[in-house]
């Protein structure tokens, strides 16, 4: 049986969205195969454990009284929870008490410090089997602009649309603006580059609508994307699951919006029953397209999953214009309620999808111990030996 880690919250707007999704994944998991040890990082980004967490209705009222304080720790392969007691006024703390040792992680984190590619690369670091996308896809999928020229490099069909900084905003607010009406004209979508769930994004018909859409914007991130907003919108989303050459695609989406673009409350709260996160989002599957686009769209999901090198399982948005132009939007690296409600259809139950998410995760960490991280190389013994090739002196 394996012992395996659920980490979710963390400093995000999207912190609310985490809490739903790991708690479904975590009470989805067979029991039959896995401890399930809950992880939770508050909003402030201290880490938790106990059962309480286990309850969604603990988030409304918490109480880190009724749960544990722990730090994270790599152990031979991997990651060990332990409490540090708080010490006494006169007297030298206890030793540190491990909690948990844990065989492999689980991160359901959607947005930054937590989906970016940070606690990515804090498992990597311990050397710990991880479920999510390692740190170069985390990283690009988090952040629209980066993601954007990737798929624009790859030759990848997307929408027009430039970028900017704060800073520029802040120094040339007309030229910035002037620059969007030439290169796309209204109507436009304006995004914060490193943001999640739809927060901060708006659509804007005219400059003032523009400059507001863009203080918006600007609040949320540094960096900001403008693109064409394709009217009317039809928005397709297909997952991919796997790890390197083994890969296959979900069924095919299509979210039911009245908006201009998909909202947070359109995905989260419209026609929500309870915590069902994602999964109460109004949506047509299958969706509603010929073959012929669907299967465009499958193909460009799985090109899209290993220019990225992604892993586990990945939602890929599309956008289709009124001829039925495919164009790729972005890649969510952890998509909300892990995008099980896709796989269902397929005959593959929640459950199942998390164990080949599990597979996956060890897969990729065989691949890493099958690489050469050492170097024999004299250095060192050079410098300590007054090697005159050596910059610089120690002391002795």
């Amino acid at each position: 049986m394996l012992n395996i880690g659920v980490i979710y919250g963390s400093r995000t707007c999207e912190h609310d969205v985490s809490v739903i999704s790991a708690l479904q994944a975590a009470q989805a998991l067979d029991k039959k195969n896995y401890n399930v040890t809950y992880i939770y990082i508050g909003r402030e980004g201290t880490w938790y454990t106990g059962e309480a967490l286990a309850d969604i209705r603990f988030y409304e009222k918490f109480d880190p009284a009724k749960v544990t304080r722990v730090l994270p720790a790599g152990e031979e392969g991997k990651l060990a929870l332990y409490h540090l007691p708080e010490k006494k006024k006169f007297f030298g703390g206890a030793a540190a008490e491990r909690v948990a040792l844990l065989d492999v992680v689980m991160p359901v984190l959607h947005g930054l410090n937590g989906e970016d590619g940070t606690l990515q690369g804090l498992l990597e670091m311990f050397n710990v089997p991880y479920t999510s996308a390692g740190v170069m896809g985390s990283a690009v999928g988090m952040d629209k602009i980066t993601m954007k020229l990737l798929f624009k490099g790859c030759g990848f069909p997307v929408v027009e649309g430039t970028w900017f900084d704060r800073g520029r905003w802040s120094r040339e607010r007309d030229g910035v603006m002037d620059e969007a009406e030439q290169k796309i004209g209204y109507p436009m979508i304006v995004k914060p580059a490193n943001l999640g769930s739809s927060i901060g994004i708006n659509v804007a018909h005219d400059r003032d609508q523009l400059e507001d859409a863009i203080e918006t914007a600007v609040a949320y991130d540094h960096r900001v994307l403008v693109e064409k907003a394709v009217s009317p919108l039809r928005e397709v989303n297909c997952a991919v699951l796997g790890y390197g050459d083994q890969v296959e695609t979900s069924e095919l989406e299509m979210p039911v919006t009245r908006e201009e673009f998909l909202t947070f409350k359109g995905k989260y709260e419209s026609g929500a029953k309870g915590a069902e996160g994602m999964a109460s989002q109004v949506r047509v599957i299958p969706a509603p397209i010929g073959e012929e686009t669907a299967q465009t769209v499958r193909n460009l999901a799985v090109r899209a999953f290993r220019a990225m090198d992604l892993k586990g399982v990945v939602r890929i948005d599309f956008i289709l214009d009124e001829n039925e132009n495919v164009f790729i939007n972005e890649a969510n690296t952890i998509p909300g309620s892990l995008a099980f409600y896709l796989w269902e259809p397929k005959g593959m139950p929640f459950a199942k999808l998390l164990d080949r998410m599990v597979e996956c995760a060890f897969s990729a960490y065989a691949d890493r111990k099958a690489s050469v991280f050492s170097y024999d190389s004299s250095i060192l013994s050079n410098i300590l030996r007054g090697s005159k090739g050596a910059k610089g002196k120690l002391n002795r």
